[in-house]
């Protein structure tokens, strides 16, 4: 394993080459294995596998399943019910085979079974594995797996008993010892004098058994069987695998309840103190103290922090001290310290994350808080070790020698043994019964022959077969959205049609489906889809909000800070101190709760009236929220945002500081070229910003603005409105040769994707001459939040799939706002495709939710694609980590994921653990990625596979995801219908496999009835 390093490591091996530079350099090797997730109320998605793109998908699903102990696809029994539901068909695995093996002998292995024919077979029919003691048992009692056939048909059976009939009565002789081998012992236990008199039963018997012995006989030819999993590096392992006691059971423990209160964001009622101290000094003063843990293994904890605060012994030196105690040669740091931080991933990753970027926290830590993370780990590894090899063992000795003694007294040796013969021989027996192999034919195999098919059953094992699957998975999706591409018929609009109104949105995939109603209900108008943040990466705080936060992707560091005005400053100044005062109570009466004294006193006191809200929300929910709204963090009254700058530069003392002209003009013309809107503007263009609210939700913000940061990204639309509608920026744009007409108006607003609102908060700055237009809007918008609805609805079991738009418009805001409700809305639960090109390609087709759209003119941009390189370049790597993230926690969701919403707890305001204490559980929950087809992203661009690759080149991130697999790509040609799909380094004409589209009125008369996943389909009024 050798995942990449990157330039984010905070502590670089620069130095002199000494020791702690070494080791300084293993611990940020070793950092890039953890999760990337930052804290979860600005949740990040990204590559799961992030450490491993250096590699190509597939090598790097089986290293990571390696490394993490999880599961690189889905299970062969998913992908065989998709086989029988016909989302996989047949010859979708024979394509891939076929593509698989163009450069493979087809020379049959035993009789006519090809290579082909065997991969075939193994993937249509279940082959299964046992360990040695379970087929030792199985062989005992099924009496040579008599179980198998009603597995095999029954023409097949009758041919192995026929067959077998003539090979035993020709092929009795003695061995060339004399013996009469094992077919002599089979005629001795079947009665050789009455062969003729055998029924069928027997001979079927005989078959069988024969069929097994022949089998058994071969993997003697066999080549090796594969190496066994590697050596524990870890003293746990090598003491778990002995005396069954696990230390990281003991070491987790204390290092889970440590850390996290050490990176409390405020959920503790008392600091940690010492917190500025950092989190190796703060962790040797807290437990230096006396009155420590009562835990015998941790009797000696005391003296080694006072010990090691006396020696003024830093972070490094101590890892380095608890290295060496433990054995571990400086040529093995790397992989051992991998696997020590892999012990608690969840929490080693928020430790880093929050030192790398305390911007995105109200509590940063200090730099080194990783290497005291390590430090502490190794210091606690070994006292634990120490305690379980002087409890369980009664070895006092050094820790260094451990290994030596634990394989010197034969309770360890190191090694996994080798599969058996029988396990060996169990997966050629079954494919001998599907396949139709005799024991005759098989019995005339040379060693080379065995050899040959041993190595072809086990190179083609239960990974390999998923992986085919996959693939298969992958393209009858991928044939799906490029023939819906090749056979959509373009709209195209006069030139000097101008649209009633344009709405210019995030390209999430969410939006899809509200840019297709909008279309629907309001034909003269016209969408655009950009990465949310617009271009305007900035610190923003709102008029209620405590302090800044980042809106703009994780890869970008926001160099300006924009603050929310409010226009009535002493109102302002009257709720901010209501505010405060309710937030001061609150403190108190959570603290009190949590005492002995004020605890009984509220109780008794307060108790019976807390119920009463309670119970109002768990009975009325959506009634509740109605009065509870304008405090979540809304500021009530007209607001406005300080945008402009005054000064030269912007600094983080003056939090207010925002654009300079210049700046703004060139957010402006950025946004508008991306997009390809440079012309033919409407009276009134919406940028709406997009985000989501749902009550007792700690994965809120994994449902907000992916290119936001895991934001609300409606202060980006209303930034981008606000700079467009300034005439020195229209005059700037002007000389830039964008002409905005001066009746062309931008108003900013901000969809909410759960409860299917739409708001604008500076709708009274809108010109009084666009009132009327800004009506009819606001009243298709209406319509479409209703329709918006009801597609979203058909997901949700509690909602009647005949359900009415109105109905399912109050459902979605009833989930957002039930307690109990753990699918407020599915987030990206169904992204898998992203089209970047001019909207007139997509316009009418009904692409069910699964497409990030992001408005490209090809026309528009230069020959080197300079335009279309600034879009990929954000669209790869943020749509590319939300479905990889998608992909991974569906495929495993306890390994990867971060399992069930149930037991969750929301800790430190950082993440969740299960219970009361576990790992910080990074990645997604169950309940938002259950419907998810867990498909790689296929971007289709509207271009020239020439500048797809020019692109490539000059971008290397872009290259990587692309050429290792991690996303797929197509270019649809600018002028044609023609599309060539990159595979294996080039791009090859795809030929389409579908006639034409099936067609719908509106989108509604297409998914009605339905809930799964659905064809895409072409929306044509009054067809």
């Amino acid at each position: 394993m050798d995942p990449k390093h990157s330039a984010d490591d905070p502590h670089p091996a620069n130095g002199d080459g000494g020791p702690h530079d070494a080791l300084r350099a293993a611990i940020g090797h070793a950092a890039h294995l953890l999760p990337a997730q930052g804290p979860i109320t600005v949740f990040i998605h990204h590559n799961t596998l992030h450490a491993f793109e250096q590699l190509p998908f597939d090598e790097a699903v089986r290293r990571g399943g390696e490394v993490f102990g999880c599961e690189p696809y889905l299970s062969e029994d998913r992908y065989r019910a998709e086989l029988r539901k016909g989302r996989i068909r047949v010859s979708d695995l024979e394509a891939v085979l076929h593509l698989e093996m163009a450069a493979t002998t087809a020379d049959p292995l035993v009789g006519t079974t090809t290579p082909f024919d065997l991969r075939r077979t193994m993937l249509e029919r279940p082959i299964w594995a046992a360990t040695a003691a379970e087929l030792a048992y199985y062989l005992a009692e099924t009496g040579a797996l008599h179980t198998f056939r009603d597995d095999v048909p029954a023409h097949t059976r009758l041919r192995l008993t026929g067959e077998t009939r003539r090979w035993v009565m020709r092929d009795v002789r003695p061995q060339a010892d004399g013996s009469p081998g094992w077919v002599g012992d089979l005629f001795r236990r079947f009665g050789a004098r009455g062969i003729e008199t055998w029924d069928e039963g027997t001979w079927e018997a005989v078959t069988v058994e024969s069929l097994w012995r022949v089998c058994l006989d071969g993997v003697a030819h066999a080549p090796p069987p594969a190496a066994p999993p590697a050596r524990p590096l870890r003293p746990r392992d090598r003491l778990l695998r002995a005396t069954g006691t696990d230390t990281d059971l003991l070491v987790n423990d204390l290092l889970v309840r440590f850390t996290a209160a050490f990176l409390d964001q405020g959920i503790s009622a008392w600091p940690l103190p010492d917190r500025g101290d950092g989190l190796f000094r703060c962790f040797l003063r807290t437990y230096a103290r006396p009155g420590g843990p009562a835990d015998s293994w941790l009797r000696p904890l005391r003296s080694e922090a006072t010990r090691l605060l006396a020696a003024g012994t830093d972070a490094l030196t101590a890892a380095r001290e608890s290295l060496a105690l433990l054995g571990v040669p400086a040529a093995e740091w790397d992989d051992f310290l991998s696997a020590t931080l892999l012990a608690l991933r969840g929490w080693g990753g928020i430790v880093r994350e929050v030192e790398l970027r305390g911007d995105r926290v109200a509590h940063p830590i200090p730099a080194g808080s990783l290497e005291g993370f390590v430090a502490i780990r190794l210091l606690l590894d070994r006292l634990a070790a120490a305690h379980v090899a002087r409890a369980e063992l009664d070895y006092r000795g050094p820790l260094a020698e451990l290994k030596t003694h634990l394989a010197s007294s034969g309770k360890f040796d190191g090694e996994c043994p080798p599969p058996a013969a029988n396990q060996r021989t169990f997966p050629v027996f079954q494919l001998a019964q599907l396949l139709g192999w005799s024991p005759a034919e098989l019995a005339r195999l040379t060693a080379d022959g065995w050899a040959n098919l041993y190595r072809a059953v086990e190179g083609f094992h239960g990974v390999e077969r998923r992986r085919v699957f996959h693939h298969a998975y992958e393209r009858r999706f991928r044939m799906q959205c490029l023939d819906a591409v090749a056979g959509h018929v373009p709209v195209r609009r006069p030139a000097e049609y101008r649209p009633t109104f344009q709405a210019i949105t995030c390209l999430d995939e969410r939006e899809e489906s509200f840019r297709r109603h909008l279309e629907e209900v309001a034909p003269d108008c016209e969408t655009f889809g950009a990465p949310g943040f617009y271009g305007v990466a900035m610190y923003y705080r709102g008029a209620a909000d405590a302090h800044h936060v980042p809106l703009c992707p994780i890869v970008v560091r926001p160099r300006h800070w924009v603050e929310e005005r409010p226009t009535d400053a002493a109102g302002h100044e009257r709720r901010a101190r209501a505010r405060r005062r309710r937030g001061w109570a609150s403190l108190w009466f959570r603290a009190g709760t949590r005492s002995a004294a004020a605890g009984a006193v509220l109780t008794a006191g307060l108790g019976a009236l807390a119920a009463i809200p309670l119970a109002a929300k768990v009975l009325f929910p959506r009634l509740t929220a109605r009065f509870g709204r304008p405090h979540h963090g809304e500021a009530p009254g007209g607001t406005r945002l300080k945008l402009e700058r005054q000064d030269a530069e912007p600094s983080h003392s003056d939090a207010g500081l925002g654009y300079s002209l210049a700046e703004m003009t060139d957010i402006a013309e950025r946004l508008l070229r991306d997009i390809g809107l440079v012309d033919g503007f409407a009276p009134l263009v919406l940028v709406l910003g997009h985000g989501s609210h749902s009550m007792n939700n700690p994965h809120e913000s994994a449902h907000d603005c992916g290119a936001c940061g895991g934001a609300v990204g409606g202060p980006n639309g209303r930034a981008v409105a606000q700079m467009l509608n300034d005439p020195r920026v229209r005059a700037g744009l002007a000389g830039r040769g964008i002409a905005v007409p001066e009746d062309t108006a931008f108003v900013g607003g901000l969809h909410n994707t759960c409860n299917e609102y739409v708001t604008f908060p500076d709708a009274d700055r809108v010109p009084p001459s666009h009132a009327g237009v800004l009506a009819t809007v606001t009243a298709a918008l209406e319509e479409v939040l209703d329709r918006n609805s009801h597609e979203r609805a058909r997901r949700f079991h509690s909602a009647p799939l005949a359900i009415s738009n109105a109905a399912a418009r109050h459902h979605m805001d009833a989930r957002a706002e039930d307690l109990a409700q753990v699918r407020p809305e599915w987030g990206h639960a169904t992204n898998a495709l992203c089209v970047v090109g001019r909207r007139q390609r997509t316009r009418g087709l009904f692409l069910d939710r699964r497409a990030f759209l992001n408005s490209y003119d090809p026309t528009r941009d230069d020959a080197d694609g300079t335009i279309l390189a600034r879009i990929l370049g954000a669209a790869v790597p943020v749509c590319g980590g939300i479905n990889l993230e998608y992909y991974f926690c569906h495929v495993d969701n306890p390994g990867y994921g971060c399992g069930t919403k149930l037991p969750h707890n929301v800790t430190a305001l950082l993440g969740v653990m299960d219970g009361a204490a576990s790992d910080l559980r990074t990645g997604l929950p169950w309940q938002m990625v259950e419907i998810h087809e867990p498909v790689r992203l296929l971007f289709v661009v509207e271009t020239t596979p020439a500048v797809v690759a020019s692109i490539m080149e000059r971008n290397p991130l872009i290259g990587t995801m692309v050429r290792n697999g991690w996303v797929q790509m197509s270019v649809l040609d600018p002028h044609s219908d023609g599309i060539q799909v990159y595979r294996d380094g080039a791009f090859h004409p795809y030929q389409p496999a579908a006639g034409s589209l099936p067609v719908a009125t509106c989108s509604a008369d297409w998914y009605r009835g339905w809930r799964d996943h659905l064809d895409f389909a072409e929306i044509r009024p009054g067809a």
